[in-house]
């Protein structure tokens, strides 16, 4: 495509993260600094905002760098979400399709940029599909954003680093919590993840030269086995009397059932995805049972996502630093993609931003390698922590007020 001249409209969409902000103040700086957009908007809700013109003008929110600083380090969805899920594209069925564009011809949009995870690159594909089908002057770039790191083709995905870093340092606090006591102890701490292990991998990232923590982690990437579970913390408590475990929300048996299905709502979301939660507390009980011991489940649930007060600097930095690329790659007349990090092999650590077809990308998703999980299949390997360590490094320096963070709400406009 060609360059050229317009509004440009960004969104949000999907699970919020402490870094999801930083993109969105990223794109912001820099649309507001180009010579080929002209007006900022954004979307409230992502793409059921642009269905319904819920449509606010940025430019007039943000009117000082202090306003974006602020919003780079603050976490959730300023824009507010959305889980929606866009029809295939049908021209003879195009009635949201028509609703979508016709917003865009309405605002001049020429720039449309949607940052999130798996479900939010299906909206871009399909979007820009669309949009070729119809002749439609537009350019499509989708921001990575997801806790689970689960997009593919990128090296990490930003808001991975911040949870990782939260998921670290709240197991290595529960880890000292359980070695108060001169009994034996099992602590079991699920931690989300539905196929891909990526956040509770993180939970390695505790154990260090002043804690051996923790013990086991398990995966969906391997099937999980209630009997080899059992077993594997018994050869644990032959050394050590407090035990802490790591568990994925969706774990599976052999037969690909989830552990928590005897508990779970049973619910499926618009996706598809089925509702997950109390694979801690179905382990808690059979470990009660079974090992008569003291035992007790933490589900970190939706703290996880959204713990900016513990966030890494190199998360938000480099969100914002992405958000900032996909403007430029947009104005230089790219559409239908998605950009990336790609980990440069030469240095310690660093990353090079690209941009990659978005149908490379959206509806698959991204597991952590079997051969960075260990043999038995209940620890990560020294090679997965050196992949994650650089991505939960620095901290953000926060604005502080009566003891608390600062941090920008939307206001009604």
């Amino acid at each position: 495509m060609y360059q050229m001249s317009g509004n440009c409209l960004v969104g949000q969409s999907g699970g919020p993260t402490a870094a999801i902000n930083a993109s969105l103040s990223g794109v912001i700086k820099q649309a507001l600094n180009s010579s080929l957009i002209k007006e900022v908007y954004g979307t409230i809700n992502g793409i059921e905002g642009v269905i319904n013109k819920n449509i606010i003008d940025l430019a007039k929110t943000f009117i000082s760098d202090n306003d974006l600083e602020l919003l780079k380090h603050t976490p959730a969805a300023y824009l507010g979400s959305c889980r929606f899920k866009l029809p295939t594209v049908d021209l003879n069925d195009n009635k949201i399709y028509t609703q979508i564009f016709d917003t865009f011809k309405e605002y001049g949009i020429r720039y449309f940029f949607y940052i999130g995870g798996n479900d939010s690159m299906d909206t871009v594909m399909k979007l820009n599909h669309y949009a070729q089908k119809i002749s439609y002057p537009i350019h499509i770039i989708g921001i990575p954003k997801t806790i689970d790191n689960d997009l593919q083709v990128t090296d990490h995905t930003p808001g991975y680093g911040s949870a990782a870093k939260f998921i670290a340092t709240s197991v290595l606090e529960i880890a000292k919590d359980s070695e108060v006591y001169n009994v034996d102890s099992v602590v079991i701490i699920e931690i989300m993840g539905r196929n891909a292990g990526w956040l509770t991998a993180a939970s390695a990232l505790a154990k260090s030269n002043y804690s051996d923590s923790p013990d086991l982690i398990y995966l969906p990437e391997v099937p999980f086995s209630i009997d080899k579970f059992i077993k594997d913390i018994k050869e644990v408590q032959k050394r050590k009397k407090n035990v802490v475990v790591c568990v994925s929300e969706g774990l599976k048996d052999a037969s690909g059932k989830y552990i928590c299905e005897s508990v779970s709502s049973g619910l499926i979301d618009v996706f598809g995805h089925k509702a997950l939660g109390g694979t801690g507390k179905v382990l808690e009980e059979t470990v009660r049972n079974k090992r008569k011991c003291k035992v007790r489940s933490v589900e970190l649930n939706v703290l996880q996502r959204c713990a900016a007060h513990i966030a890494s600097l190199t998360d938000i930095n480099e969100a914002y630093e992405i958000g900032k690329q996909a403007v430029i790659c947009a104005e230089a007349g790219n559409t239908g993609k998605m950009m990336i990090f790609k980990r440069q092999p030469d240095k310690e650590y660093g990353v090079s931003i690209e941009a990659v077809d978005i149908n490379l990308i959206a509806n698959k998703e991204k597991l952590v390698p079997r051969e960075w999980i260990n043999e038995e299949g209940n620890y990560v390997t020294d090679e997965l922590i050196r992949y994650m360590k650089p991505l939960i490094m620095g901290e953000p320096k926060l604005t502080m007020k009566d003891g608390l963070p600062v941090y920008l709400t939307r206001p009604n406009i």
